[in-house]
């Protein structure tokens, strides 16, 4: 996308709006900065279109008051389109004019009835959030989208959502019971309540329409589950029954109105599941054998190819698989993923057998698996749902992208389809990778495009057009699942003249203005937005520029997770602004390089970006937990280095990348360094705007008894086969040599000989703060002690996460790779591999909880804190926990202190609740804990070698 985003606005009038609303008492956020503009602009679509403002309610009240401040002739005829989680693969949610927020604020559950099974909330709501409000009621709501951590009910009711098990749970519509819609001029209809009068002869006309059109579209339309709708002249309006107005906006993306509040239907949550992965030799095997496996009624039957399955081979995240169903010598495999869903356990199992019996019969079944344990079937789950993120780390210029990935058709003729859609991508020398649910007939095909291309635009166009011809030849449908959007230009082709006519008088009615994100599904001719015509979203990332990584975000948008336990994105769920989230980060970074490359970046677009990043916790999940790895601090650390080449730093960060480059000096003047901090620490706070700052160490490790040398006296030497060198980073050194002795008791009491190695700065401030050169010059330095250390032959551990996974990470994109530094965990997990046997420590006390540093987390090593807890038989609880809040200077800012507070209390307040004290394993979140609870928070270390003490 070449566009500024401080464009001229669509109206001159909207300079105006932020004093309009705040005089009639809007209470929610009205903003137009670069940053939000540039996240607002894209979705997981391959379109960008830049609103002009942007507009977060606090409540429907607010939606009135908007939309009756708009009713204005200055005013008049600026696009007004709903946004939820921007998951849309089609544009929905894109327009120019005002785009409406309702996932910051309006995302409550209003009203629950578990006796009826209904639920009422406002449209912001996230799907997993809603159900995890229910859990305790034994109800759910049924569509089950693989976007479910992140999609709004809201969008779910734009695109008739459904997802998996939509055969059994039907889709969004089959689970809607009403909902209020707020129109031009702030009018409201209310389906709980009887039509105002100024609606009678609007609903009249919508009747009629629904009349004239209904036949003419069911016509038209294959009576497929999946069915089309939007506007659903089916439902609305059925033959000899009353007007159902509130089924209309259901699918119609946004087009009719602003849906304020939902009234759904729950269903009983089954009590048990079970997942059967089948393996086939090819995936036209895995299609064929979708009908006989209907024949076992399950809940769900998803597919993946044979693409899909060797990106997931050389990804390694096919270990969850049990051998049998793993390619052997290189050999492709598709597989089917079956799942049973009931509350009869022994039923259930009866069925499950059954099935894996007769799958073995197919044709080219090659094995099969049943997965009971929970644990296990999410991560099962997990190698079909790594599908979406496989496909867009392709490597190349050319990437898979979504535009005809959710046809639909019977599933007698699935294979038939995909043999034809293949023939028409490879007769365009297309790359391709599919998967999806096979018992609905619904695949998602993802071609392999350059859309910065013109050539590969015009074989989007020629592509979209040969697929649409294809579903109908196949008795199917274009848009079985994710919407529309753009894809709406087909609209007026698929129903036929009599019902698009319909909709025409329909869309009339409600929004006469045509303000409703205008541009989608109807529209005057020549009004719609077009497959090739509407501006795309640039992908190019072929510069070698750093920073020109942002390219790679797709929009996927599985950094807005609202789940609290999962690490990514810790600034995002505490504020729920896009801004914050690493899809906002990169699509501002993505904003930034395109003007600064064309000459056209101002200070006040770099003031927006900078904004942005500074509320970056650094936790890294985005480099790991990203389906195509989007690393926010590397290109946070990579803009701040050119922004300060021309900018003066604040007083902090001079005094943090000081204390980084000088703390081998105040390391060898500890005491000294200690009292003058004592006395300097006030001032400091105050001229710098820093607080809660740490106190220097009066004590090196040396009062352990621990040896110290440098990594040229090491590498001299010969040492004892059990010794183990600790690297401590500066922030250890010289705040909390109590980790560093924990650390190394824990090991000594395991029969290790902990010999400590002579602190240098790694680069880690200045990584953060963006000072490369600072960073380089470091990270050389201690890359170089390392490997001498290294050549030792003997492990090497060190004392805080976030020291050692920044040498694992950010000196391998510095071009610093080398031997690893483990984590002390990941040291035990390998020494118990190797048949080392630890002490038992059942009888100790232990604390229940172990609480871990977001970049453990991030960066996979939970699983051998896992193995080393068991070995010790120590009953510890691994707290579910994203970030603390800290994330090393950032807690200690007077601007992030809301911030840090608010991402403590989401994660960590309610899992240290009624704990008195517990395992800590990183600095930053030892603090934290200090800082907000009165809990007891140590290095796990240091409880582990207590133990042994007392045992």
């Amino acid at each position: 996308m070449h566009q500024n985003m401080k464009k001229p606005l669509y109206h001159p009038a909207l300079k105006h709006l932020p004093a309009l609303l705040k005089e009639k008492g809007f209470r929610g956020d009205v903003a137009s900065d670069a940053a939000l503009l540039a996240a607002m602009s894209t979705d997981n679509s391959v379109y960008a279109i830049a609103p002009d403002i942007v507009v977060a309610p606090r409540d429907a009240e607010d939606v009135r008051r908007l939309m009756r401040v708009l009713d204005t002739d200055d005013l008049s005829g600026v696009p007004v389109t709903a946004r939820g989680g921007g998951t849309g693969t089609n544009g929905q949610s894109l327009n120019a004019g005002i785009i409406v927020d309702f996932q910051k604020y309006m995302n409550r559950l209003l009203a629950v009835n578990v006796e009826e099974q209904w639920v009422e909330v406002e449209p912001g709501i996230v799907l997993d959030e809603l159900n995890a409000q229910l859990a305790s009621t034994g109800l759910f709501f049924g569509p089950t989208t693989s976007t479910a951590s992140r999609c709004t009910i809201g969008g779910m009711v734009s695109t008739d959502a459904s997802g998996k098990g939509s055969r059994r749970y039907g889709k969004t519509s089959d689970n809607i019971l009403g909902m209020e819609l707020v129109l031009d001029g702030g009018r409201t209809l209310d389906s709980a309540a009887p039509p105002p009068d100024w609606a009678h002869a609007m609903l009249l006309e919508v009747e009629g329409a629904c009349q004239s059109g209904r036949e003419a579209l069911l016509a038209r339309v294959p009576a497929l589950s999946r069915r089309f709708t939007g506007y659903d002249l089916e439902r609305a309006k059925p033959p000899g029954g009353d007007l159902e107005w509130w089924r209309l906006p259901i699918g119609a993306e946004g087009t009719l109105g602003l849906v304020t509040r939902v009234r759904l239907r729950l269903l009983p949550k089954p009590k048990f599941k079970r997942l059967v992965v089948i393996g086939f030799e090819t995936f036209a095997a895995a299609l064929d054998a979708g009908s006989a496996l209907l024949a076992h009624d399950p809940l769900a039957i998803e597919v993946m190819d044979e693409w899909v399955q060797g990106l997931a081979e050389r990804a390694g995240i096919l270990q969850a698989l049990p051998a049998g169903l793993r390619a052997r010598d290189g050999q492709p495999i598709a597989y089917n993923f079956v799942e049973f869903v009931g509350d009869d356990e022994a039923d259930l199992a009866r069925k499950v057998e059954v099935l894996r019996k007769s799958a073995l019969t197919l044709t080219g079944a090659i094995a099969s698996h049943v997965a009971v344990d929970d644990i296990e079937m999410a991560a099962l789950w997990q190698v079909r749902a790594a599908s979406v993120g496989l496909l867009g780390k392709v490597g190349g210029t050319r990437r898979p992208i979504a535009f005809v990935e959710d046809c639909v058709v019977p599933v007698e003729n699935l294979a038939s389809f995909v043999s034809d859609f293949t023939g028409l991508l490879s007769a365009n020398g297309l790359n391709f990778g599919m998967y999806g649910h096979v018992d609905v007939g619904c695949l998602h095909i993802r071609p392999a495009l350059n859309i910065d291309r013109d050539e590969d635009r015009a074989i989007m166009k020629a592509i979209s057009d040969g697929v649409f011809e294809l579903t109908r030849r196949h008795g199917g449908i274009f848009w079985g699942e994710h919407g529309k959007g753009v894809r709406g230009a087909y609209l007026a082709e698929f129903v036929g003249a009599t019902a698009y006519d319909a909709f025409g008088r329909i869309k009339r009615a409600f929004d006469p203005g045509h303000r409703f994100n205008p541009g989608k599904l109807v529209g005057e001719p020549g009004a719609l937005m077009g497959i090739e015509t509407t501006p795309f979203r640039s992908v190019n990332t072929e510069d070698g520029d750093p920073l020109s990584l942002a390219f790679k975000c797709n929009g996927n948008a599985q950094c807005l997770s609202y789940q609290r336990s999962t690490v990514m994105c810790p600034s995002f769920k505490a504020t729920r602004d896009l801004r914050h989230s690493p899809k906002g980060r990169a699509d501002a970074l993505r904003h930034w390089h395109q003007m600064h490359k064309g000459g056209h970046a101002t200070e006040e677009l770099e003031d927006d970006v900078l904004a942005a990043l500074d509320g970056c916790l650094g936790c890294k999940a985005c480099a790991t937990s990203c389906p195509v790895q989007v690393d926010i601090p590397e290109m946070k650390s990579h803009f701040l280095d050119r922004l300060y080449r021309k900018r003066r730093r604040s007083l902090a960060d001079k005094a943090a990348l000081l204390l980084e480059e000088y703390s081998p000096v105040l390391v060898r003047h500890r005491k000294f360094a200690a009292i003058f901090a004592r006395l300097f620490n006030p001032l400091m706070e105050t001229l710098s705007g820093l607080r809660d700052l740490p106190l220097l160490a009066f004590h090196d490790v040396g009062r352990g008894g621990y040896q110290t040398f440098s990594a040229a006296v090491i590498a001299k030497r010969q040492w004892h086969e059990e010794t183990v060198f600790i690297w401590q980073d500066p922030f250890t050194a010289l705040f909390d040599t109590q980790a560093a002795l924990a650390l190394a008791d824990g090991l000594s009491r395991l029969g290790y000989r902990p010999v400590f190695v002579a602190m240098s700065p790694g680069g880690k401030a200045a990584h953060v703060l963006g000072d490369r050169t600072r960073f380089i010059r470091q990270a050389r330095k201690l890359r170089s002690a390392i490997d001498k250390v290294a050549g030792s032959g003997r492990a090497m551990v060190g004392v805080d996460p976030a020291f050692v996974m920044m040498i694992r990470q950010e000196y391998k994109k510095a071009g610093l790779a080398g031997e690893p530094i483990l984590l002390v965990q990941e040291f035990l997990s390998k020494e118990i591999a190797r048949g080392r046997a630890l002490p038992k420590l059942t009888a100790a006390r232990l604390p229940r909880k172990l609480f871990v540093h977001c970049s453990e987390s991030a960066g996979g090593r939970l699983m051998d804190w896992k193995r080393v807890l068991a070995a010790l038989g120590a009953p510890v609880e691994l707290a579910a926990t994203g970030c603390c809040g800290m994330a090393g200077m950032f807690g200690h800012q007077d601007r992030h202190q809301a911030l840090s507070r608010q991402t403590f209390d989401l994660s960590w307040a309610g899992q240290l609740q009624g704990e008195d004290e517990a395992m800590v394993s990183g600095f930053s979140c030892r603090c934290q804990t200090k800082r907000f609870s009165s809990i007891r928070g140590e290095h796990p270390m240091r409880w582990i070698a207590d133990a042994i003490d007392a045992g």
